[in-house]
Parts: structure tokens; C-alpha cells; sequence
């Protein structure tokens, strides 16, 4: 028994082939909207690249990216069925393509689908990513000097203004890194050779941060450095005054930023995925409509549609044993194929 059957009128065929039209459509412009989004997403993954370890986070651009040029395609592809739907001469051509249209668009909503899952699966992981690559860029960060990191100092403080923050986790990681380049320090100095040689490591260490963890809409002047000294400035108490420095550390802005990024595609990907289901339902029933009134002879007569010409088990059976069939039919014999004697013989020839 045909599954969701429904009867169709001449009428009715011309209104869903006009308006599956327009829904396909629709469909390749919300095709374009996830390729652009997992283009941007893409870009600003880049763009932040040396402040990650690893770039398995990328897959969920990629994917946004293939499922965008797929959507194009396969919905520009079932505009034109519907424009041939009812011209009998010219619908028959797309039946062949049908099938494989189907199981596009069926990967389509699943890769969506998986989109959503991995946008949050994946939030430990661009977590650990930003924490250990943030950790390199700055202790990276006087290295102005080495190739492959002579752009760290730059990103770093770019980072910080954009974002409005300070460090990994806060301003006191700068406490625990040299990050002021050998080639600044004046070695006469008594200060710098006593924190040279106070440090294990024989690190530059200070109580300090760079320029670029300045707060602009504080009120009180910059202070970068004696940070933990009360007696270093006027009027100050770095237990219980704020500081003008931005509190919150870059690991948790850039969190929070490509999160709020990859949840606000949420929607905007369901969506999608309803319009691409419309479609291919809607083209299933056009196809199957059309072809019960050409069979009967009868193209402006009435006809049924049906997702399923049986029921959803019928229709697993049957692709099962096709299936199997396939791979049944794929094998090789291995007795003939290692020439044993029950293989069949050639007859001798004639002398």
C-alpha cells in the first residue's frame, strides 16, 4: 500500500509545480546563505589561526560550505523539473535523474543536521585549542625577531584591542612570560640585571603587561608596569582598586565570540533544512502525479501521488535485497577464477 497517498487534479498539479517552483528557489537562495556563512565563519577562522593548535574546528565551515554549493545545484536542478513537469515530451528525461536528486538532497538535511550537533560538540575542543595556542602566542610575543613568529606581536595586541581583553585567562598570565624583547633591555641597567639573575630561567620578569591591555574608557592614565606595588603610584591599591586594564581574558571573548557565531547559524540552518525537506517532498509527489497520469494515458486526467509506493518496511526490504543483490553480483567465482578442475573445460580442437 502507497504511503501518504493523495489524489491530484490536473489543476492541482499546475499549482504544486508552481509553487514548488518558487520554494525551489528559495531554496537555492538559502543555499547561497549557508555557503556565505561557512565562508565568513571560514575567513575569521583564519584569521585567528595562529592562536590555535589545531584546526578541527574547521570542519564545520567546510561543511557549511559543501552543503551550500549542494543545496545550489540540486534546487536549480528541481526548478527545471518543475518548469517540465507538465510538458509529457520533456518530463520523461528527468526520471533518470530523479533517484539520485533524492539522495542528494536526503544528505543535504543530514549534513545540516550534523552541522548543528557539531557546533557544540566541538566546544571543548576549540576551547583546549585557543588555551594552548593563546598560551604560545604569548610567550611567542618578544620574538619579533624569529622567523614564523615576527608577526606574533602584532596579532597579539590586535587580539586584545578587538576584543577587549587581557592575557589566556587574565592580565597576570604577562607576569609569568618575558615578553619584552633581550634586544630592548638595557644590560647596564642594575634593575634588569637583578631580575635577570633573581629568575631560575634567567628570564626579564615583571609585574607588567603590554600596551594593548589598556582599557581606553578608564579614567585613570595607563599604568603597564609595577602592577603589585602599592608604593608605585599615587593613590593606589591593586588588591581592592580596579584596574584599567581589561579584565577578562582572550580565551573566554574568543569563546564567546565564535560560539555566539556558530549557535546564531543554529536557526538559521533549521531553517534551511524545513525548506529543503518542502522541496523534496513536494517534488516527490510532482513526480509521482505526473507519472500515474502519463501511464494512464490521460495527461490532464487525475492521477495519485505517494511518497512510498509501499510501506516504509516494504521499501527497506526491497533496497535490502538490491543491495545485496549488488554485492552478491560484484563477487568473483574463486573457483574459476584459480582454474580448478570443476571449472568448465574448452572443448579440443579439431586437427
Amino acid at each position: 500500500m502507497a504511503l501518504l497517498k493523495m489524489k491530484f487534479t490536473q489543476q492541482r498539479r499546475v499549482r504544486l509545480a508552481q509553487g514548488l517552483w518558487l520554494l525551489s528557489w528559495m531554496a537555492v537562495l538559502c543555499g547561497s546563505f549557508v555557503f556565505s556563512l561557512g565562508v565568513y565563519l571560514k575567513i575569521e577562522l583564519l584569521r585567528r589561526a595562529e592562536v590555535m593548535e589545531n584546526t578541527e574546528i574547521h570542519v564545520v565551515p567546510n561543511i557549511l560550505m559543501l552543503v551550500g554549493l549542494a543545496s545550489i545545484g540540486t534546487n536549480w536542478m528541481a526548478g527545471r523539473v518543475c518548469q517540465d513537469s507538465l510538458d509529457p515530451s520533456r518530463f520523461p528525461r528527468w526520471k533518470v535523474f530523479l533517484l539520485g536528486w533524492y539522495a542528494v538532497a536526503a544528505l543535504i538535511c543530514c549534513l545540516l543536521v550534523a552541522v548543528v550537533v557539531l557546533s557544540y560538540a566541538l566546544q571543548g575542543r576549540l576551547e583546549e585549542s585557543l588555551k594552548v595556542g593563546l598560551r604560545n602566542g604569548i610567550r611567542f610575543y618578544k620574538d619579533t625577531d624569529v622567523p614564523g613568529r615576527c608577526f606574533q606581536k602584532e596579532t597579539i595586541d590586535r587580539l586584545q584591542m578587538e576584543f577587549r581583553c587581557c592575557g589566556n585567562t587574565n592580565f597576570r598570565d604577562w607576569f609569568e612570560v618575558q615578553w619584552v624583547s633581550n634586544r630592548y633591555l638595557d644590560y647596564t641597567s642594575k634593575d634588569i640585571k637583578d631580575r635577570i639573575r633573581s629568575n631560575i630561567d634567567g628570564r626579564y620578569l615583571l609585574d607588567g603587561v603590554p600596551f594593548s591591555c589598556c582599557n581606553p574608557a578608564s579614567p585613570r592614565p595607563c599604568l603597564q608596569y609595577h602592577l603589585t606595588d602599592n608604593n608605585a603610584h599615587y593613590n593606589y591599591e591593586f588588591q581592592n582598586e580596579e584596574l584599567n586594564l581589561y579584565n577578562r581574558g582572550c580565551r573566554e571573548a574568543l569563546i564567546d565570540y565564535y560560539m555566539g557565531l556558530m549557535n546564531s547559524t543554529g536557526p538559521g540552518v533549521l531553517s534551511v533544512i524545513l525548506i529543503q525537506m518542502s522541496v523534496l517532498l513536494s517534488l516527490r509527489y510532482l513526480q509521482t502525479s505526473v507519472e500515474g497520469a502519463t501511464t494512464q494515458e490521460q495527461p490532464e486526467g487525475d492521477s495519485e501521488g505517494f511518497l512510498l509506493e509501499k510501506g516504509v518496511k516494504e521499501t527497506l526490504e526491497e533496497a535490502k535485497v538490491k543491495i545485496l543483490l549488488l554485492l552478491k553480483f560484484g563477487q568473483v567465482d574463486p573457483s574459476a577464477a584459480d582454474g580448478s578442475p570443476d571449472a568448465e573445460k574448452a572443448p579440443p580442437s579439431s586437427s
